[in-house]
C-alpha cells in the first residue's frame, strides 16, 4: 500500500504536503455488514464526537446492533440513545433489508463497485455518501471517493488553495486526477482534515463486537 500511495502523491504533489504536516497516514478500518452500515447511517450530518456519543450509547444495548434486536426495540429505546427521529426510521428500513436477505455482508463484498452502491442506496434513508463511505472503509475499495463529504470538501478547498468549498459534483470532477487511487485520495484529505480542525474521528472507535443473534427481550 505505501507504494501505491507514494504513487499517488508523486502524480499530484499537493497531497504530498499532508503527510509532511500531519504525520503518517493511519489505516482506519470499519466493520462490515449490518453494524458497518449502522455506524455510518449513526454519523450521517452530525459531528464525530456526537456520533461516537450516541454509538456507545448503543453499544450499551448489544440487541440494537443485531437486525431482529433493532427491529423489535420501540421509537423511546432508539431515541433515548440519541437517534432523531429520520435516523430512527433509517435504521430500521437497514434492519429490514439485512433481516429480509436484501442486503448481506456477503453479498456486498461480491459485488462491483456501481452494484454495491446501488444495492445499499435502495434502502430508504441510504444514499450516495453513506454506501461510499462503506464500500472504502469497510471493503477497503480501492477508487471511491464521497464526494458529498463537508470534510472532504473543506480539506480539497484548503490543500488544493481553491476560494471556496467545493460541491459535490465539482469535487467528484477534481478527484477523476486520482484515478484510480480516489480511496486513498480521500483517506489523505480526512487525514489533513483531523490535523487542520483538531476534530477527533469516529473511526479512532474500536470496531464493534460481533454479537450473537438477538432472541428475545434484553
Amino acid at each position: 500500500m505505501r507504494a501505491v500511495l507514494d504513487a499517488l502523491v508523486a502524480s499530484d504533489p499537493r497531497l504530498a504536503r499532508i503527510e509532511a504536516v500531519a504525520g503518517p497516514l493511519p489505516w482506519r478500518v470499519r466493520g462490515g455488514g449490518f453494524v458497518g452500515l449502522l455506524q455510518i447511517v449513526v454519523g450521517q450530518q452530525i459531528s464525530n464526537g456526537a456520533a461516537l456519543a450516541i454509538w456507545r450509547r448503543m453499544e450499551a444495548h448489544p440487541r440494537l446492533l443485531q437486525p431482529d434486536g433493532l427491529l423489535a426495540a420501540d421509537e423511546a429505546t432508539l431515541r433515548g440513545v440519541g437517534l432523531s427521529r429520520p435516523k430512527v426510521a433509517h435504521a430500521q428500513s437497514l434492519a429490514s433489508a439485512f433481516a429480509a436477505g436484501q442486503l448481506s455482508a456477503e453479498a456486498l463484498a461480491r459485488l462491483p463497485d456501481p452494484d454495491a452502491i446501488a444495492a445499499i442506496t435502495a434502502v430508504r434513508g441510504l444514499g450516495p455518501w453513506t454506501a461510499e463511505v462503506y464500500l472504502l472503509f469497510a471493503l477497503q475499495r480501492p477508487d471511491v471517493f464521497p464526494a458529498g463529504d463537508i470534510a472532504l470538501a473543506g480539506a480539497a478547498a484548503d490543500i488544493l488553495g481553491l476560494p471556496c468549498r467545493p460541491n459535490p459534483k465539482a469535487l467528484r470532477l477534481l478527484a477523476e486526477a486520482w484515478r484510480p487511487s480516489r480511496a486513498l485520495a480521500a483517506r489523505l484529505l480526512w487525514h489533513h482534515w483531523r490535523h487542520l480542525t483538531g476534530r477527533p474521528s469516529f473511526d479512532d472507535a474500536p470496531p464493534a463486537p460481533i454479537y450473537p443473534a438477538f432472541t428475545g427481550p434484553g
